[in-house]
């Protein structure tokens, strides 16, 4: 089943119909004007047989093996009905590497209960902030610093809802101070940090470091979540810093920028352009550039940039189904791949 279709969950709709293992039995939707709808209807594709529900005790009941869990925010409540039910749940929006809480104990007391498995993962944070380091480490001896860093254009992500309200695009430094950005991206992040320091063998401070910095933009910008006016935030960068005795050895950042025009101070993405990247500071030092996961256009068909962590969500399902109950990372999995065209 594929729960929520925004951009991720169309992508991943196609992705399972793409799948020779995989068949799409179920779709939850958020908006009523979606349900009762074919999915191949709100994916802009053929019909596929599957209607759309907002219906979760449907959903609920119903036969599947396995769920992708891709809504904007998780809802704890709802993943632990799925997987009292019996269904493994694989998601883009949490349990990358949870630590021990009441939260993290009713969901590992409902995979027993259910005999399913949740497993967390995506592209950064979910791949590129560890899976890549952890690949990267195991050629090396003796690392003393790991980096993992996004450079992404916002003109790609056209959801006023999303780059307006909650990441605060378009509002004054001091307004977009408060942005809940750092936390939300936090849970996330330094569970990526504490996976990696985990595996790695560091034992980390009990506090991370996290720095917030903003440009703003010298004049009116036109964009697409509408124009950011001359003086509000048109830049961020996000860094969280898993530390040793205060000193940083495992750095996650992003670079968030709504083009590379008119902003102060003058960030660009140089010549790189759009990337994810991969550091790690040891003997020999090794640097991973990830090119291909963003748009090749700027503002021209945004889904691409969301392709892949929707394709890291398919493409886990059958080791998924295959795992033991419980929490499941990618230290307990093999190796995921995807799989060649039909």
């Amino acid at each position: 089943m594929q729960w929520a279709t925004g951009m991720v969950g169309q992508e991943a709709i196609l992705g399972i119909l793409a799948h020779p293992e995989l068949e799409l039995v179920g779709t939850w939707v958020h908006s009523p004007e979606k349900a009762g709808k074919d999915v191949g209807e709100i994916c802009g594709i053929d019909p596929v047989g599957v209607i759309a529900t907002d219906d979760v005790d449907a959903l609920v009941a119903l036969d599947a093996d396995c769920v992708v869990y891709s809504p904007v925010m998780a809802s704890t409540t709802t993943v632990i009905r799925l997987l009292e039910s019996g269904k493994n749940v694989v998601t883009p929006v949490g349990w990358i590497y949870p630590g021990e809480s009441p939260k993290i104990a009713a969901i590992e007391d409902a995979c027993r209960r259910g005999n399913a498995t949740l497993h967390g993962t995506g592209i950064n944070p979910g791949g590129i902030t560890e899976r890549l380091p952890l690949l990267l480490s195991s050629w090396c001896r003796n690392v003393r610093h790991v980096r993992a860093e996004e450079f992404s254009d916002i003109c790609n992500y056209p959801t006023p809802s999303v780059v307006r309200d909650v990441m605060m695009f378009g509002t004054p430094p001091e307004a977009a101070e408060t942005s809940p950005m750092p936390t939300i991206l936090g849970m996330g992040f330094i569970e990526s940090i504490d996976m990696i320091a985990a595996e790695l063998g560091w034992t980390l401070d009990s506090e991370k470091r996290t720095t917030h910095e903003m440009a703003v933009t010298t004049k009116d910008l036109d964009t697409p979540v509408g124009v950011l006016d001359a003086g509000t935030v048109a830049a961020q960068r996000f860094t969280w810093e898993g530390l040793v005795d205060g000193e940083p050895v495992v750095t996650v950042r992003v670079n968030w920028l709504m083009g590379e025009e008119d902003l102060d101070p003058p960030w660009t993405f140089g010549p790189g352009g759009q990337r994810f990247e991969a550091e790690l500071t040891a003997e020999p030092p090794v640097s991973v550039v990830v090119h291909g996961l963003h748009p090749p256009v700027v503002g021209e068909n945004p889904e691409i940039g969301l392709t892949a962590p929707a394709m890291h969500c398919v493409n886990a399902v059958p080791y998924v189904c295959e795992a033991e109950p419980g929490i499941r990372t990618y230290l307990d999995l093999p190796l995921i791949a995807g799989r060649a065209a039909c």
